[in-house]
């Protein structure tokens, strides 16, 4: 959630009505600077808000909880008994981070964990949860199951030596029951035949040897000298229009890399929750990307490193939470209640000013406070690009010689829109910043935040609590940048996408969606301004992100980039309405032509009702609609399809649902009657129509009938292209899918072809080393070295 809970909204409206007319002009008018000075005197005076505020944090758990642990634990124990292991291990890993660090609980969450870990295949992984619990204490007693299962994981991992030096250790120095002992002989025995084995393979063949992984060829990427992280072949503009902005200063052509930029700061979102299991539990026992990705790097989480201090924090290795400790997370560990009830814009403003550093904070709030009249717009004080010379000095973001870095400097300068935002949302992010900001004072973290704290100073702060101390100058100047950055959020926060995998996870085919992962800033890719038929698509791993040409580009046309609301999937006045949060209207070409008059939407068009008598399409803007058939001339109501569509809606949720629990018959059954009752209403263009296709096709791939799947997905693929265009991502997804279902349908020369379709679109939009492209060529070399008689057959 960007903005805080709704609770605490509530409290900033009624307070913000009460407020002295007067009073609420001066803070409509004022600067950040005395929104902040006038935030803090509000607050302290109001013991009451912040009384609330301490009340909601308590709502969202962030303490180490050793009851929680042990519930967790064994509800992970009886997923363990039924097979379940990734469940299993997920729930072990939440036991783990409630745990007190270097308590003898931990270190068995570890050893459980590791047992889940080796029933994967992640031996790896296992072995380093093996070494997490002997480093934890894990107690004697136990010591031998889990050598055992050391040696086991080493077994497999072709580390003879060490796997027999752990038996013999075993053997020799703890005494076993019978089954222990029986145990360990299998173990020796096949200990003894590994040793054989390897005696054998010591030369690889060459064949095999050649196997390895997919070689694709190296990117060509020249960095530009003056905009870091982007290509040689951009150059930064500037006019009054457009403000800053990217050009192309030669021809580009799709799938070229544009920019390349590490977020300068990201926040891991909570996200959506996958359940894990049902029923009503004390404790949550969800996944969400909290549990699933690592709050430094955003790396997909196998087996977490819990923060010492909080149980939210979660990391894919120690150095990982080395580093945010060092860099932040000492200052947001005791915070992670109130950042998570004031919501992610606060924690990332709060996160980058802890990255920045408060000499640069205090170096460029001093100077957005040196008497610039132009302080609310920043870029209306700066020369257009053509009398400001060459070098790009006069451009607002660059240094003194003319570059634009991914810096502090060039993120502060990112326009905060103060004036255009409104009173109450101004009033709202203040209180909020300076509620941060006096709770870092109550815990002691002021000394932190301002890089006064030596490392031996490191500890756990206090916990969180109520103050009405004033703030020190310090924290205003903090304070200040964080209201700043929290209003720049509006118009520059990215988000940070990642494909999510849908459906049962029966691993033949794979549904993905893009799912919102962090909230981040990019300088640079700030630079590109919108458009809602864009040239560009972008696209993440881990924080960084990629901005790749999705079309030719020519020499001097400008590099457009999509903040959401794109042609393709949803009408001019819809776009317009979302992008008046951007402040500014949009002009671009998607949206003149289609506010043309006479022009009609092809949103419109491809998701219209048709008419439930003759099937023609039903026109009319206003309640009622008519056939556009002259000779039919029948009528009916907006509401009542309207209706219709959100009924059958729910059909198709309930087929999904029963697909779920592996009700497939069923699940095809309802899909075909949805089918049925769509036809007599809606378009056969309408999404929903494709959508139903790629359900069908999905259900038949869990039944392995993959001839009716590819049939299937064929027809969602027409309606796919037919609205998001052939060369589209949406178009790539869908080619993907197919490929798998043909690939594993044995239709070689088909797959073959499907395959570097999809592998030509993917590649432009993600590049040659991106998963799906990976995956693509596996099954391409593995179709390819298929006897040539097969391959003539098929």
């Amino acid at each position: 959630m960007a903005l805080p809970v709704a609770e605490w909204q509530a409290r900033v409206a009624r307070l913000w009505a009460a407020l002295d007319p007067a009073l609420r002009e001066r803070l409509a008018a004022g600067s950040l600077q005395d929104a902040v000075l006038l935030g803090c005197d509000l607050l302290r005076s109001e013991e009451e808000e912040e009384a609330a505020l301490v009340r909601l944090c308590h709502q969202a758990r962030t303490d180490k909880e050793p009851e929680a642990a042990s519930w967790y634990r064994e509800q992970g124990n009886q997923e363990f008994k039924r097979g379940r292991y990734q469940a299993a291990l997920r729930l072990y890993s939440k036991a783990a981070s409630h745990e007190l660090p270097g308590s003898p609980e931990v270190s068995v969450c570890f050893a459980n964990r590791s047992a889940a870990l080796l029933h994967l295949g992640h031996f790896e992984v296992c072995l380093e949860d093996i070494a997490r619990a002997e480093s934890h204490g894990y107690p004697d007693r136990l010591l031998p199951k889990v050598l055992l299962r050391k040696a086991e994981c080493l077994l497999c991992l072709e580390r003879l030596q060490e796997a027999q030096d752990i038996l013999a250790m075993l053997e020799s120095k703890i005494a076993l029951d019978g089954v222990m002992t029986a145990h360990l002989t299998r173990l020796k025995k096949l200990s003894q035949l590994k040793v054989k084995l390897g005696e054998k393979k010591r030369c690889p063949e060459p064949a095999q040897e050649a196997h390895g992984g997919i070689q694709t060829e190296p990117e060509i990427w020249e960095e530009n000298s003056r905009i870091s992280g982007a290509s040689s072949s951009l150059s930064l503009s500037f006019d009054a229009e457009r403000g800053r902005h990217l050009v192309a200063s030669q021809d580009i052509v799709p799938g070229q890399s544009l920019v390349k930029e590490e977020a300068f700061v990201s926040v891991l979102c909570p996200g959506e929750s996958l359940p894990l299991q049902d029923g009503d539990t004390a404790w949550d026992t969800q996944a969400t990307n909290a549990d699933l990705y690592c709050h430094r790097c955003l790396r997909q989480l196998l087996a977490s490193v819990p923060c010492q201090g909080c149980s939210y924090a979660k990391y894919c290795s120690q150095d990982c939470a080395d580093v945010a400790w060092q860099q932040y997370h000492r200052t947001e560990c005791s915070l992670g209640a109130l950042l998570l009830t004031l919501g992610i814009f606060c924690h990332v403003a709060l996160r980058t000013v802890l990255l920045a550093g408060f000499a640069e904070v205090s170096r460029l709030v001093a100077w957005s406070h040196h008497g610039d009249k132009n302080l609310q717009n920043p870029e209306a004080s700066y020369k257009p690009l053509s009398d400001a010379g060459a070098d790009s000095r006069g451009i607002p973001g660059c240094g003194s010689n003319g570059h634009y870095q991914s810096s502090y400097q060039a993120l502060f300068h990112l326009l905060p829109h103060t004036e255009q935002h409104s009173p109450e949302h101004k009033f709202l992010c203040t209180l909020s910043v300076v509620a941060i900001c006096k709770q870092l004072k109550a815990a002691g973290l002021e000394a932190a935040v301002l890089n006064q704290e030596s490392p031996q100073q490191w500890s756990k702060p206090k916990t969180c609590g109520k103050t009405s101390d004033e703030l020190s100058p310090e924290l205003k100047t903090v304070a200040e940048a964080m209201l700043r950055h929290v209003l720049q959020l509006q118009c520059n926060a990215q988000a940070i996408t990642v494909m999510q995998e849908l459906g049962p996870g029966d691993g033949a085919v794979v549904d993905k969606k893009p799912v919102r992962l962090a909230t981040a800033f990019f300088p640079v890719l700030s630079l590109l301004n919108h458009s809602c038929c864009p040239n560009t698509s972008v696209s993440f791993s881990g924080t960084a992100a990629t901005v790749r040409a999705s079309q030719p580009i020519s020499s001097g046309q400008e590099v457009l980039h999509c903040y959401g609301p794109h042609w393709c999937r949803m009408r001019v006045a819809e776009r317009q309405q979302l992008l008046r949060q951007y402040f500014f209207e949009c002009c671009c070409r998607a949206c003149l032509e289609e506010l043309e008059p006479g022009v009609k939407s092809v949103v419109s068009i491809r998701n219209s009702f048709c008419c439930p008598k003759c099937q023609a399409q039903m026109q009319g803007e206003e309640d009622t609609l008519c056939c556009s058939n002259e000779a039919c001339a029948t009528s009916t109501s907006r509401d009542h399809l309207s209706g219709r569509l959100q009924d059958l809606q729910q059909q198709i949720q309930k087929a999904l649902d029963l697909l779920r629990v592996r009700k497939a018959d069923q699940a095809i059954k309802m899909l075909l009657k949805c089918q049925m009752d769509a036809g007599t209403f809606l378009s056969p263009e309408h999404l929903l129509m494709g959508e139903m296709e790629d359900h069908l096709a999905q259900v038949y791939a869990t039944l392995g009938k993959w001839q009716e799947a590819a049939r299937h997905l064929k027809k969602s693929i027409e309606i796919v292209e037919m609205h998001h265009g052939p060369s589209s991502v949406e178009t790539g997804h869908e080619l993907f899918k197919l490929a798998q279902i043909l690939f594993n349908g044995f239709a070689v020369s088909e797959a073959l072809s499907t395959i570097q379709r999809a592998e030509g679109i993917l590649s432009v939009h993600f590049g040659p080393q991106s998963a799906q492209i990976q995956e693509l060529q596996e099954m391409k070399a593995c179709l390819s070295e298929l006897p040539r008689n097969i391959l003539q057959r098929t």
